[in-house]
């Protein structure tokens, strides 16, 4: 290592006969892609050229360094992929646009419309008052009481038999 660590291309070599192969089998074990592997194993050993010098026989082994570098390089990849995976799935998520057919909903709009005005002509002339001035007005119950000079209880009375008759007459289900 120390002559590789000074430029020592044959010491490489030697070093590359040794250790490529294993590198390979480490990367190959996490990487599962072949072409993949191959690639990062290359990129560890061209690491293994450059940090030379870093490497201290007091730690271990050349094998077990070379192996560490392997491995980590290997996560890396995997975990690189899957990020980026990740964010395309992300992304078509957000880019994913269910279609708005703005005939057909104006059209749908209007129809429903259109059975509301019908139902609303079969109430009763108290009923309809009442549903139109809570609904359409936006007055409370008390309100609506007032308006009408009714007793709360007679205007409660007729809301709800008001929309009974209008969910029966749209059919609306519950």
């Amino acid at each position: 290592m120390r002559q590789v660590a000074h430029g020592d291309k044959e010491a490489f070599s030697v070093l590359y006969d040794a250790l490529a192969p294993l590198v390979f089998g480490i990367v190959l074990k996490v990487v599962r892609d072949r072409a993949q592997s191959e690639e990062v194993a290359q990129e560890v050993m061209i690491d293994l050229w450059r940090q030379a010098a870093r490497y201290r026989p007091d730690s271990g082994s050349v094998t077990t360094w070379a192996a560490t570098i392997a491995h980590r390089r290997a996560v890396d990849r995997v975990r690189s992929a899957q990020a980026s995976a990740d964010r395309e799935r992300a992304q078509a998520a957000r880019e994913h646009r269910t279609a708005f057919d703005e005939v057909a909903e104006q059209v749908e709009t209007r129809l429903d419309s259109e059975q509301v005005r019908r139902c609303l002509g079969g109430l009763t002339e108290l009923q309809r008052q009442v549903v139109t001035m809570a609904y359409y007005q936006g007055l409370t119950y008390r309100e609506v009481a007032e308006v009408l000079h009714a007793p709360l209880p007679t205007v409660k009375t007729r809301m709800r038999d008001g929309l009974i008759r209008l969910r029966d007459c749209m059919g609306v289900t519950t």
